[in-house]
């Protein structure tokens, strides 16, 4: 009988197995053809369960196709009470989509879900009470958080997991239910269970992220877990616990003096320096904030680029320097993902950068730019080079320049702009190389693609005004160029040039020169260096009327303010080729057709009647302009924030949603730490080791408990001091010591020996008193005997 049954269980799985094959055969030969409405519902309303979930199948299919699955909504909705657990889960999805567009429908299946949250298996319970929470009807908020209560005592954490994700779902719901969901979230934040408590923390964030003293006593349990939660619940608690840090833990400093950070190698060397009483602060870390940052320390191995980058944040937001060069390696790891990873990890890379740009030196060559690098990540790459650029030994800034000015030589006009900028702000920071830099520009002012010509001549313009006095020949060099440069840019660069070098070396000056070529073929030139052209003239002019009233007053025997207010005035009688220059300078602009210049020429005619004016207007220093990182504007947001990547080149631009972290709290107006003491709780992961003084000492003080008071007494050495441990000991105390204690185990072997020869012989003479009384009883029998046969 039991062979018959065994076939017939496997003719029965042969035969489950058979209808499933059929089952996917006939699905997948009929997934192109849809059916249609009437057929579905038939196959909703049958009776088999392979029949219902086909239907169901291909109801899921229509509804995510963007097709009108609505009129089905009855034939679905009461499919929610069949025990197969496939078929709960397709009706649960369609619910959750469809139930605010009938909610009275919705609320008819209310009560079979809440009979499944009493289920025996805690996936239907934990489905169950997932779909309740995402049915979007607000009249069932009281039984949603009656449900979050009953699932957050469930004994199944998959349960409990599930009501901590739906409390956030509840609040938005009703909002007026938030008291009893803190009652709840304040018992999940504290579960033993590391995926439980983590999408607590995730609701907390949600709902009350403001409410950090409900955190107080699972601080220490939460940053112990945090590294076993998944990855969604880590970004969380990293969020949370920086926030935490911030307001809880005081920013503490210490002056430390640079012989006292060195001691450890100057001192024992004997050549610590006495005169360097210059020190710097060093912060002090909290206990509890030094664990949290020393806890997340495994994080930096994710798998996930976003827990990378959340980990240093926390590290560049609460840590110290140390902590952050820590991150530095993993997030140039992040460079080896795909496009879209690459351009957010360089975006934080560069701000950490902007702070600490020597602790990536080492890793410049990972900054090197490849052909297939978007424009966005060539970008920061270029960016990050000229960052590292004055830290980096000279193979290295060697290394550089060689790859910048390979690709200022490019095809890619933004490519050649980005690299001739990046070799201006290389000069600009290491004056050593600036030589290096200003010949490789020098080289390029000459070429026929314009575009490259006219930025090179803005960074040699920019160099210039950094030393003006030691560049006189470059300029001299550049006005020789000047029929060359094509460029209309280039051009109004190199004019501008000569014009605020005009005033040097008197009337030898060349810009006398330049103007008066210029001049011939004015009529020609762009708006753009026609401007830079007038400009010219009424800087030589100026020039040439200061250096008259200079000889007028030299000649003067007092000074007449009247005799400089004249000199203007003889500009029609002037016959010096400079007057006669800006005269036909200014006959030139009368006709020109442009309004912009004719205006700035009769601004400039005015200015020069008051030469003192002009002089304070037109020829005042310059200061050097500076070209700072692009990423300069990005300074100050949060690492992995969006406004970080989206801030562009100033400001948010209307972009919302962004929250700087809290500021640090006053020391003094922290909480007190002892809130984040929790007596007799468990610790997760827990495990404290002894030190082997605690254990010591404990042994001693169990020792010194166990001594006769005599013994005590007798253990006093010379000099009071006691020979149990609680003073110090000489020699002789250890040897007296040990001698008494061979001495103690000696006796106690004696007196074990003579007990069991004690019990030795009380069991000898048990024996002996059983064998007596054994032939007492013997002899009475016979006795007895005796008499019967006598009697008989």
């Amino acid at each position: 009988m039991e062979s018959i049954a065994r076939i017939s269980t496997l003719l029965e799985n042969a035969r489950e197995l058979t209808l499933d094959a059929a089952s996917a055969a006939r699905s997948s030969r009929s997934s192109s053809r849809p059916l249609d409405r009437t057929q579905v519902k038939k196959l909703l309303d049958s009776r088999n369960e392979r029949e219902v979930l086909d239907g169901l199948r291909r109801v899921t299919s229509m509804m995510y196709r963007g097709q009108r699955t609505l009129p089905l909504f009855s034939s679905v909705v009461k499919n929610v009470a069949s025990p197969n657990l496939e078929i709960k889960k397709l009706v649960y999805i369609y619910l959750i989509h469809h139930a605010e567009q009938e909610p009275d429908l919705a609320l008819l299946s209310i009560n079979t879900i809440q009979k499944s949250l009493s289920d025996t298996n805690p996936q239907v319970r934990a489905l169950a009470l997932r779909t309740m929470s995402g049915i979007r009807v607000p009249v069932i908020s009281q039984i949603v958080s009656l449900a979050i209560r009953k699932g957050a005592g469930d004994m199944s954490p998959y349960v409990r997991r599930a009501a901590a994700l739906a409390i956030p779902k509840c609040y938005r719901l009703d909002p007026s239910q938030l008291p009893q969901l803190l009652e709840y979230l304040s018992t999940l934040l504290g579960d033993k269970q590391y995926y439980v408590a983590g999408a607590a923390v995730t609701a907390f964030m949600v709902i009350c992220p403001e409410r950090i003293d409900l955190i107080h006593k699972h601080y220490r349990n939460l940053v112990r877990m945090i590294v076993d939660m998944d990855e969604w619940s880590q970004l969380s608690t990293l969020r949370l616990m920086t926030i935490y840090a911030r307001k809880c833990f005081p920013r503490r400093t210490k002056a430390v003096k640079n012989k006292e950070r060195a001691a450890n190698l100057h001192d024992f060397y004997g050549e610590g320096s006495e005169s360097s009483s210059e020190g710097e602060h060093v912060v002090l870390l909290d206990p509890d904030l030094e664990l949290f940052l020393n806890s997340i320390k495994p994080l930096l191995q994710s798998r996930n680029s976003g827990v990378v980058v959340a980990v240093a944040r926390c590290y560049s937001a609460i840590g110290t320097p140390a902590y952050t060069k820590a991150a530095i390696g993993p997030l140039i790891a992040l460079l080896r993902g795909a496009q879209d990873i690459q351009q957010v990890a360089l975006f934080n890379i560069v701000s950490i950068c902007l702070g600490q740009p020597a602790e990536f030196v080492k890793y410049a060559t990972h900054f090197l730019v490849r052909g297939t690098d978007t424009q966005p990540v060539w970008e920061l790459k270029l960016e990050l080079l000229t960052l590292i650029f004055p830290h980096a030994p000279q193979h290295v800034k060697s290394l550089i320049l060689n790859e910048l000015e390979h690709f200022s030589r490019g095809s890619n006009k933004t490519l050649i702009r980005e690299a001739v900028r990046a070799i201006g702000r290389c000069a600009q920071t290491d004056s050593a190389t600036a030589p290096r830099c200003l010949r490789l520009l020098l080289s390029q002012i000459t070429s026929l693609d314009g575009t490259l010509a006219a930025e090179s001549l803005t960074v040699i313009r920019h160099l210039i005004q950094q030393d003006p006095t030691a560049h006189v020949a470059t300029v001299i060099r550049l006005a020789k160029n000047l029929d060359s440069a094509t460029d209309p840019q280039a051009r109004a660069t190199i004019i501008w040039l000569v014009g605020e070098f005009s005033g040097l070396n008197g009337e030898d000056n060349i810009a006398a020169d330049v103007l008066r070529i210029l001049l011939k073929d004015f009529a020609s030139e762009s708006e753009v260096a026609k401007r830079q052209i007038v400009l010219l003239g009424a800087k030589v002019y100026l020039h040439y009327l200061n250096r008259q009233i200079d000889q007028a007053q030299s000649k003067s025997q007092d000074d007449d303010p009247s005799q400089q207010a004249t000199a203007p005035k003889l500009l029609e009688e002037d016959g010096h080729p400079i007057a006669k220059l800006w005269r036909y300078l200014l006959l030139l602009v009368r006709y020109d057709t442009s309004y912009d210049l004719r205006d700035r020429t009769r601004l400039y005619k005015a200015l020069l009647q008051v030469p003192q004016l002009a002089t304070l207007m037109l020829l005042a220093p310059k200061p050097a302009p500076q070209a700072p990182s692009p990423s300069e504007t990005r300074r100050g947001y949060t690492l992995g924030s969006a406004a970080l990547v989206l801030a562009g080149g100033g400001g948010v631009h209307g972009l919302r949603g962004y929250k700087d972290l809290p500021a640090w709290v006053e020391e003094g107006q922290e909480p007190d730490a002892k809130l984040r003491e929790v007596e007799g709780a468990e610790r997760y992961g827990e495990r404290r080791v002894v030190p082997a003084v605690e254990a010591l000492d404990a042994a001693v003080a169990a020792s010194g408990a166990r001594a006769s008071p005599s013994s005590a007494a007798g253990g006093m050495k010379a000099g009071g001091k006691a020979a149990n441990g609680l003073g110090e000991k000489t020699l002789d105390d250890w040897l007296a010591e040990d001698e008494g204690e061979e001495s103690e185990e000696s006796e106690e072997e004696e007196e074990e020996e003579d007990e069991e020869d004690e019990e030795d012989d009380d069991e000898e003479e048990e024996e002996d008193e059983e064998e007596d009384e054994e032939e007492e009883s013997e002899e009475e029998e016979s006795d007895e005997d005796a008499r019967l046969m006598r009697t008989s």
